[in-house]
C-alpha cells in the first residue's frame, strides 16, 4: 500500500508545512555535516540522537569508555545553540546536586532569605554520565525531571527549559559499584542507542584529528526557537492507519502471553514492551520521516526505529541468555518475520 493511497486519521500537511518539512530536512543535513568535522563516524548514532530530539524524547547511550559519547553530546549542543550541562553520576551524588536547592543568602538590606540556586538539570541538553553509578533516590530525581519536565524542591515547583533533552550513558562492561536502572525506569528513555567501535579507517582519522591542532568551534546551525518549531512540526506529520496498526501489532508480538506472539518468542521473553513503546515508535517514525523530507510516515520509518525503541523494553529469560539471544537479535527477527499490515 503506498502512502498516497493509505487511509489516515491525521490531517494532511498544508503547503506551509510541506515547505517546513523540506527546510527541516535541509537544516538537519547541515547539522550532521557540521558534527562530522569534530566527530568521526557514528552517523547512525547522530541520526538517532536527532530523531530523539525532534520527537521530544530522551536517549540512553550504551558503549564502552573512549567512544566520544561526551564529545558528541557537547558538540551537538554547539551546533544547536543550546545550553549544555554534564552531570557525572557517582555513588555519593544527592538529588539536590542535580535539581538545585535553597541557599540562605544575605540581601542588600542586611537581612537573610532563602534563594533557590538552580542545579545542572536546568539546561537544554543534559548529559547524565554513567547514570547507573548513582543510588536509586538520585536516579529517581533525574528520571522524574525527564518525565515531568519540572522539579519540586521543598514544596516549590520549577519548570525546566524547553527544549529539554537528556542523554544518559551507561558502561556495559564495568558493573562493580553500579546501580542498574530498573525496567520501569528504562522505559522512560525513548531510545537505547548502542555506540559501537569505529572502523579501522575511522580510527585512523580520529588519531589524526585528535592529536593535531585544536579544531575550530563548530558553526551554530539551529537555535532554541527553531528546534521547538521543528518539534511541533513533527507532531503534525500524518500517519496512515495501517502504520498505526503495524506499531501496535509489532509491540504486542513482544509480549509472550499475547496470542499475537510467535511461538519461538515465548521461551525467550519474560516481559514484553508496554504501550509507551507504541507511542515511541510512532513519534520516532514521524521524526525520521521529517528528517528524510517525507510528508507521511511509512512502514520503513517504523522498522528503522524499532530496535532502539524496543531493545531496552523487553526482558529476556535465562534461556535466551544461554542461547545468546539478545533483545537486539529478537527485535530484528520480529521485524524480518512481521510483514506490512494491510
Amino acid at each position: 500500500m503506498s502512502p498516497s493511497s493509505a487511509s489516515t486519521t491525521d490531517a494532511d500537511l498544508d503547503a506551509a508545512d510541506v515547505r517546513a518539512v523540506a527546510d527541516l530536512s535541509s537544516a538537519l543535513a547541515d547539522v550532521r555535516a557540521e558534527l562530522s568535522k569534530a566527530v568521526i563516524g557514528q552517523t547512525e548514532v547522530v541520526d538517532r540522537l536527532l530523531t530523539c530530539l525532534l520527537a521530544r524524547g530522551h536517549a540512553l547511550l550504551m558503549g564502552v569508555p573512549g567512544l566520544a559519547k561526551t564529545l558528541l553530546v557537547r558538540k551537538l549542543s554547539e551546533t544547536l545553540r543550546l545550553d549544555f550541562s554534564r552531570i557525572q553520576f557517582t555513588p555519593d551524588l544527592m538529588p539536590m546536586d542535580i535539581t538545585g536547592t535553597d541557599i540562605l543568602q544575605e540581601n542588600e538590606s542586611g537581612g537573610r532569605s532563602f534563594e533557590f540556586v538552580k542545579g545542572p538539570v536546568f539546561a537544554g541538553i543534559v548529559l547524565a554520565d554513567e547514570i547507573n553509578r548513582a543510588p536509586a533516590k538520585t536516579q529517581a530525581a533525574m528520571l522524574e525531571a525527564m518525565q515531568e519536565r519540572r522539579i519540586t524542591v521543598l514544596g516549590k515547583s520549577f519548570d525546566l527549559p524547553e527544549p529539554f533533552f537528556v542523554l544518559a550513558t551507561q558502561n556495559p562492561v564495568e558493573q562493580e559499584g553500579t546501580y542498574p536502572l530498573p525496567e520501569a525506569q528504562l522505559d522512560r528513555f525513548m531510545f537505547l542507542i548502542e555506540v559501537e567501535y569505529p572502523s579501522e579507517q575511522e580510527e585512523v582519522q580520529i588519531a589524526r584529528l585528535t592529536t593535531g591542532e585544536e579544531p575550530p568551534p563548530l558553526e551554530q546551525i539551529l537555535d532554541r526557537d527553531r528546534i521547538m518549531e521543528m518539534q511541533r512540526l513533527v507532531r503534525r506529520i500524518p500517519v496512515p492507519d495501517h502504520v498505526y496498526s503495524y506499531a501496535v501489532q509489532l509491540v504486542r508480538r513482544t509480549r509472550p502471553a499475547e496470542p499475537e506472539a510467535p511461538a519461538w518468542i515465548k521461551p525467550l521473553i519474560a516481559w514484553g514492551a508496554g504501550p509507551r513503546a507504541v507511542q515511541s515508535l510512532v513519534l520516532g517514525a514521524k521524526a525520521r520521516a521529517a528528517m528524510l523530507g517525507s510528508y507521511m510516515v511509512r512502514i520503513e520509518d517504523m522498522q528503522a526505529v524499532a530496535a532502539p525503541v524496543l531493545g531496552h523494553r523487553i526482558v529476556t529469560t535465562f534461556s535466551a541468555e544461554a542461547e545468546g539471544q539478545t533483545p537486539k537479535l529478537i527485535v530484528r527477527r520480529l521485524i524480518d518475520e512481521f510483514g506490512p499490515v494491510e
